[in-house]
């Protein structure tokens, strides 16, 4: 019987390396390279020829566009709206991904189920919070992890744990991602192994099975909807971070 983590297995579908890095094409490499694909036909399809009235595929790209400008203006401000290209670019790759993996009967793989794929997409934001904060306010920005007004053996104490908790934070953006994709696919493939066995019973075939399917296909609806949640908490948390670097709250 199949692991349910064999399908997390990371295959090389074209192996290459340079300078002693292996850079090998895989699966992992694949799928992402396919998300790439979709996101651009959606796109293009949506804006290739833009209407005063907009048809349905430019009314949907016009959509989730204008909801990630809104969550950028509700959390961050006015100036938030700037930033928009990036967190949608973002919550776009984590939506499709994390949708692809649960397509059936194509192998589909989902790269959000990896550390290191998540760790990259928050390490980005990460980044980007930074280079802002450092830009538009320089060494004042060290002043986010200071409490006002506070003397200075509790400012230090509280600047340490705060320091430490910003240093976390590309962390538990991945881990957060990473394993809630992960454990919705192993429930998955744990019931999908329980409808073949219970209904593979030569007494009463496949009534033993019909129990487990119905969970399975219950849990197919829920994971559609945690591939939303969490690619809309990524971006959520993605801007709240931004609100920081830019207002210093």
């Amino acid at each position: 019987m199949a692991s349910p983590m064999e399908q997390f297995e990371v295959v090389r579908i074209q192996p290459l390396e340079a300078a002693g890095y292996d850079l090998s094409f895989t699966n992992s490499s694949l799928w992402m390279a396919i998300a790439l694909g979709v996101i651009g036909i959606f796109m293009f399809v949506g804006t290739a020829r833009p209407q005063l009235v907009p048809g349905r595929w430019q009314a949907a790209v016009e959509y989730v566009y204008d909801f990630v400008r809104n969550m950028l203006s509700e959390n961050v401000g006015p100036e938030g709206k700037r930033y928009a290209p990036l967190i949608f670019a973002i919550f776009m790759f984590v939506l499709v991904c994390n949708l692809l993996g649960l397509l059936p009967w194509v192998g589909a793989f989902t790269p959000t189920s990896h550390i290191s794929v998540t760790i990259g997409l928050a390490f980005l934001v990460f980044i980007v919070v930074c280079v802002v904060g450092f830009w538009r306010h320089g060494l004042h920005f060290f002043s986010l992890f200071w409490p006002k007004d506070a003397n200075i053996f509790l400012g230090a104490f509280v600047f340490v744990i705060e320091v430490l908790s910003f240093l976390s934070r590309p962390f538990t953006l991945a881990i957060r991602l990473f394993a809630n994709m992960t454990a919705g696919h192993v429930l998955l493939k744990v019931f999908g192994t329980f409808v073949v066995a219970l209904g593979s019973f030569q007494a009463i075939p496949y009534v033993f099975g019909i129990l487990p399917l119905a969970v399975n296909v219950a849990l197919t609806a829920l994971e559609l909807l945690i591939a939303v949640v969490q690619a809309y908490v990524f971006a959520l948390l993605a801007s709240l971070y931004l609100n920081d670097a830019v207002n210093l709250h």
